[in-house]
């Protein structure tokens, strides 16, 4: 047994080399500054609230003037990076990808450009749900089970103005085509999980011809239609179209189910019932998604048809009664998997940790970087050094405190504790990285010269300063 374990810790020691290797070839320009960098970020064991103190660490052993240059002036290869990302997917698992946006916070840096108004989860006034900052879209492989684990694969950030829609259409269809690369297996087509803020008859019309599923939240104040013409109208004109209504907040719907599942007991969620209406489609508008497509829809819109989910759980984790239904959209090329989507999507949950590690951590959110370039540059970094840990999460010790938990038994160690250990796995891994020349002090600034003031942005496209709410009790800067 000891000789198998042995030949599994060998395997992932040379899986977690290969990888380094192959992100190092990924880094066209200030390569080993940019991998010293991620290694920094890896082996400081506490959370990262300052760029420039990376520069300290033992591991990075260049200036923080080369850390700037580095995110300024580098170049890394991210088609290149992504396919490395897809190639640590684990062929025994799910295709099931989480899809789901987060802000990238810059609300006092009016010298950067392209920032917008995007979601906040808080704000200290409790007034405002909104920050000014730049917004990344994240596409990260799930597992089946609970865990704080995911693998990111793609994180590409979203221009002000940018249909949402077609970004993640785009951003799917590029995945899709990377997995399509490796050998066949008999599993499925990959499923995309996505939240209640994605349009889902207009993300279905986008991926109409891809063989994917998605599964989305929906509101439960949705109306749907069956396409089924109901009895003839009388009197002239044309028959509806649409079918008979199917509001979701009706009380009692009397159309019965095409499919139902009773899992009579969970752990978490008690008995859990889910019920599925098949082909069913929304009334769509001509604006948003359906607006941009120009003269394709000119005479009619498109019916859209996919299954609504009805998911119905007896209690929530923590023992609270549900407050209200979970309504879910799926489309794809077959029929769904009923116990498959309702657990798929309680996994998505799993992307929340991801962020939690990125932001309090490793410190994505503290990076003040002045152009969004350099954001993409940062982030591609911390993406690499989180597959880094997921690697490692079976190699690493676990240095716990006297007062943590034990792991539990048969699962592997937190993010965190990972980070807490991979320093001394570092110590064998090695770097491909050069040693650094030996530099003088620049000249310095020319006899007269003089700083120039940075250009101010606006924020977003029409937005002037004077249009930013101000805090209550107060008055509107002008």
């Amino acid at each position: 047994m000891s000789l198998l374990r042995e030949n599994a810790n060998v395997e992932l020691f040379f899986a977690l080399t290969r990888f380094r290797d192959g992100f190092y070839d990924c880094l066209d320009a200030r390569a080993d500054t940019l991998f010293e960098l991620t290694d920094a970020v890896i082996c400081t064991e506490a959370p990262v609230t300052s760029l420039v103190e990376l520069s300290l660490a033992s591991v990075f052993r260049r200036g923080h003037g080369a850390l700037y240059d580095a995110l300024a002036q580098g170049a890394i290869d991210e088609e290149r990076l992504r396919d490395l990302l897809a190639d640590q997917l684990p062929p025994d698992s799910p295709p099931i990808f989480g899809v789901d946006v987060t802000t990238f916070p810059r609300p006092n840096a009016e010298c950067s450009p392209d920032r917008g108004l995007h979601y906040a989860p808080c704000r200290c006034d409790g007034d405002r749900k909104v920050v000014p900052g730049w917004e990344f879209q994240w596409v990260t492989a799930l597992e089946w089970g609970r865990s704080s684990w995911t693998l990111p694969v793609d994180a590409r950030r979203l221009p002000q103005g940018a249909c949402p829609v077609t970004a993640t259409a785009e951003q799917i269809r590029d995945l899709t085509r990377r997995l399509g690369t490796q050998p066949p297996t008999p599993q499925p087509a990959p499923m995309f999980v996505l939240d209640q803020g994605y349009a889902a008859a207009a993300l279905t019309h986008a991926l109409g011809d891809l063989p994917v599923q998605t599964l989305v939240r929906i509101a439960g104040d949705r109306v749907f239609y069956d396409g089924r013409p109901g009895p003839r109208k009388p009197g002239p004109g044309r028959n509806g179209i649409h079918g008979q209504r199917f509001a979701l907040a009706a009380p009692m719907n009397l159309r019965r189910p095409d499919q139902m599942l009773i899992v009579p007991d969970t752990t978490n969620y008690g008995r859990v019932e889910v019920r599925a209406w098949q082909r069913m489609h929304q009334r769509v508008a001509r604006s948003g998604y359906f607006a941009r497509l120009g003269d394709e829809l000119f005479t009619r819109l498109p019916i859209i048809e996919g299954t609504v989910l009805e998911v119905r759980v007896e209690r929530l984790p923590d023992g609270r009664s549900p407050h209200r239904t979970m309504w879910l959209w799926h489309s794809g090329p077959h029929a769904p998997d009923l116990d498959v989507c309702w657990r798929a999507y309680l996994r998505r949950f799993d992307m929340e940790h991801t962020f939690k590690m990125m932001k309090s951590q490793l410190g994505w959110t503290a990076a003040r970087l002045r152009h969004p370039e350099q954001a993409v540059r940062w982030t591609w970094l911390l993406i690499a050094a989180y597959t880094q840990l997921r690697l490692a999460r079976d190699l690493a010790n676990d240095l716990r405190r006297p007062w943590e938990r034990r792991p539990r038994p048969g699962k592997p160690l937190t993010p965190y504790r990972v980070r807490r250990a991979f320093r001394h796995l570092r110590d064998r891994l090695g770097t491909p990285t050069r040693l650094p020349k030996t530099s003088h002090p620049g000249p310095g600034r020319p006899p007269g010269g003089r700083n120039t003031p940075a250009r101010r942005h606006r924020l977003g496209s029409e937005m002037r300063k004077t249009d930013i709410p101000a805090k209550p009790g107060g008055k509107k800067k002008g």
